[in-house]
């Protein structure tokens, strides 16, 4: 596992956006968007990247309501992350996602913005980590 690679991943019933990112910069860029049925990845898809990225952790984005009251949607993303961690056996964290698809199609001329919107749930996280900069050895 790389001690400094991390995804992240806006969550959709259709589309899954991905993003890889590097702790030591602290940037990310869109790495795909996986379609989905009813929410549900090509997981042997997922497993790939997974192999050849070997990420730390998952970064989740939780599609909260604008009153940060949670959603079916909410609880769909979680139960999403839930199953990464299972699959995958890395730890996942969620972050509040709110306007971040709304952003994504104001940086983007594509139509589906998801990676670019797991970019901006990353470098989000990313911006709320305290530890410094340096490598972990």
């Amino acid at each position: 596992m790389s001690a400094d690679v991390i995804f992240g991943f806006d969550y959709g019933t259709h589309h899954i956006g991905i993003a890889v990112g590097q702790r030591i910069t602290r940037t990310a860029t869109p790495l795909m968007i996986l379609p989905a049925k009813q929410g549900i990845p090509n997981w042997q898809s997922l497993a790939e990247l997974v192999e050849t990225w070997t990420p730390e952790r998952f970064v989740v984005g939780l599609p909260l309501n604008m009153d940060a009251s949670g959603s079916e949607m909410s609880a769909r993303a979680e139960k999403f992350a839930r199953r990464l961690t299972g699959r995958f056996n890395r730890p996942y964290e969620m972050i509040d996602e709110r306007l971040s698809s709304i952003e994504a199609k104001a940086l983007s001329t594509q139509h589906r913005v998801d990676d670019i919107a797991a970019v901006l749930i990353l470098e989000t996280w990313f911006s709320q980590q305290s530890e410094p900069l340096t490598p972990k050895v």
